[in-house]
């Protein structure tokens, strides 16, 4: 999960200012989390004390109300209605890596990330990329290969993952579909060399940058064994202490070693 959360905040100062290649900076002071880490967070709760998704969902919100969350989500939030609003956005894939994360059965685990995807998401792409993302994050725990991550994800969801970064970089437009960002999130992570050059693979491509970067980054962390160490100091450093104590809560928890964080 800090992974996805690393994603969010390095990529929070391109979303709306794109670059094209991968040298760039990529620990700015400037940055900051957005609706991406707190509804990870949110989800993280959830599965630590049992919450159910839509009164993490509420509540986070409450609590961040200023996080940048998109426009569907504010009119869903602020509507009164607690009915799912039938999204295909890529809002439950960023959130959902606490599922791979927690879970270690990819059964259950394709069910709970259903689970988390229809509080808002029901629209079947909106479960499809919740589930692919999380199903990715549990091949990647089993040190499965990329090739078989790339081979599961295409026979089980349809996603086609045989474009090229460079080819991707050319016609790339904004996209905030799962279907339209999710595919090119886990082709970062595909071809990667670690878990920094999968971030500036993510946020190389433009579009929606901080949450490309919060899909791969949750898909990396768990393939390549952890988030570097001057990473990981980097985004401590921009969560508040409620974040923080919920991450190290999780990551304790569920004995995610290889996330470098240090509970005590």
């Amino acid at each position: 999960m800090l992974g996805a959360i690393a994603g969010d905040i390095i990529g929070s100062v391109y979303e709306h200012h794109n670059v094209r290649h991968k040298d760039f900076e990529l620990m700015s002071p400037n940055a900051f989390f957005t609706d991406d880490t707190v509804l990870t967070v949110a989800l993280a709760d959830s599965l630590l004390h049992g919450t159910p998704y839509l009164d993490n969902l509420i509540h986070y919100y409450q609590l961040y109300p200023h996080a940048g969350y998109g426009g569907r989500f504010l009119r869903w939030i602020h509507s009164g209605d607690t009915r799912p609003y039938n999204s295909y956005g890529n809002g439950s894939a960023m959130r959902v890596s606490p599922v791979g994360f927690a879970i270690n059965d990819l059964d259950t685990i394709l069910l709970e990330a259903e689970k988390s995807a229809a509080v808002t998401h029901n629209h079947p792409e909106g479960v499809k990329g919740a589930q692919a993302t999380a199903a990715a994050i549990w091949h990647a725990r089993q040190r499965h290969s990329k090739a078989e991550i790339k081979d599961y994800i295409e026979d089980r969801f349809g996603y086609q993952l045989g474009d090229d970064l460079d080819s991707i970089r050319l016609t790339y437009t904004y996209d905030v579909t799962c279907q339209g960002s999710v595919p090119q999130a886990i082709i970062a992570f595909l071809e990667s060399t670690d878990y920094e050059d999968a971030i500036r693979n993510a946020i190389s491509i433009g579009g929606d940058s901080d949450t490309i970067a919060c899909i791969t980054g949750g898909i990396a962390e768990a393939f390549y064994g952890g988030v570097p160490l001057p990473i990981r100091n980097y985004v401590f450093e921009r969560l508040d202490a409620f974040l923080t104590q919920t991450v190290y809560s999780f990551i304790a928890h569920f004995q995610l070693l290889g996330s470098g964080a240090n509970p005590l």
